[in-house]
């Protein structure tokens, strides 16, 4: 698949944060914009191990941007959502970024780096990274937000907790991590035209919060903030129809679809190919409804 046409480089409007040019062009598209995952672990829940190699993460890469990625989003770390993750020391994480992430970073696509660690974070943006995903929001590593605010990089603002709790309502709890996590861009000066949120699909949720998460995403558009969905592979998918991680490709196409009707600026994915076809599809078929 031919990858899509990207818009010239644009000019940090004035008073904007640096960074957060790359999330105006971003959204200027017009269209979800859709993040491949490159994971360069040995224990993520989907691909472990697949591209811990550093040719064969690369060698993605290029596929993944070949197929239409819009951001390469690098993690060296596993969050696994479903319980058992091995702390990575920061000398490890970067062992396994370095002879990967300068190189990605200049195949021509945005870098976002997907790590808990403000260290990590500082030295990928000195690479040429151009986002970063924190997958606590703000509120674990407390020097992630100053290093967001002194490089002006773009931040994924994720929703997490430590364990799920089936007795909470899930969006209310949502609205409030987003909150404190605001409260601690603002503080920090992060500016709120560099923030984009993602409900976190998988993580400290139940399935059916998931679930929900992704049919409740109208409800956070009130923060007027660009939304992310990474609902590729997830658990909830199945509970609903039983496949391995590496057989969800349909639901995982479905959730994502759902989630650009409701609003979705950003789907990452494992999938780009496919995603990137099935956005295409939906596309050309509303334009004539």
């Amino acid at each position: 698949m031919n990858a899509a046409p990207h818009p010239a480089p644009v000019p940090t409007p004035p008073g904007q944060a640096p960074g957060a040019a790359v999330l105006t062009r971003l959204v200027a598209l017009r269209r979800p914009v859709v993040m491949g995952i490159l994971n360069v672990t040995p224990d993520s829940f989907s691909d472990g191990g697949a591209f811990l190699a550093p040719q064969a993460a690369i060698a993605h890469a290029e596929q993944m941007i070949a197929d239409g990625a819009d951001i390469i989003d690098i993690g060296a770390e596993s969050s696994r959502p479903y319980g058992g993750p091995e702390a990575v020391s920061t000398e490890e994480e970067l062992r396994r970024l370095t002879t990967v992430l300068p190189v990605v970073a200049r195949m021509g696509r945005p870098v976002s780096i997907d790590t808990m660690k403000a260290v990590v974070a500082a030295w990928a943006l000195d690479q040429g990274a151009a986002i970063v995903n924190d997958v606590w929001g703000l509120q674990r590593d407390p020097d992630m937000a100053v290093v967001v605010a002194r490089y002006g990089a773009p931040v994924i603002v994720m929703h997490n907790r430590q364990t799920a709790d089936p007795a909470i309502d899930i969006l209310d709890d949502i609205d409030a991590f987003f909150e404190r996590s605001l409260a601690i861009a603002g503080r920090s000066g992060i500016r709120r035209d560099a923030i984009v949120l993602d409900p976190g699909i998988g993580f400290g949720k139940t399935t059916e919060q998931s679930m929900t998460a992704i049919a409740g995403l109208d409800r956070l558009k009130k923060f007027g903030l660009p939304l992310l969905v990474g609902a590729s592979r997830k658990r909830f998918i199945n509970a609903v129809t039983p496949a391995p991680p590496d057989r969800r490709l349909g639901g995982s196409l479905a959730a994502h679809m759902l989630a650009a009707q409701h609003g979705a600026t950003f789907i990452r994915t494992h999938d780009v190919a496919e995603t990137v076809q099935a956005l295409r599809i939906m596309a050309a078929i509303g334009n004539r409804s």
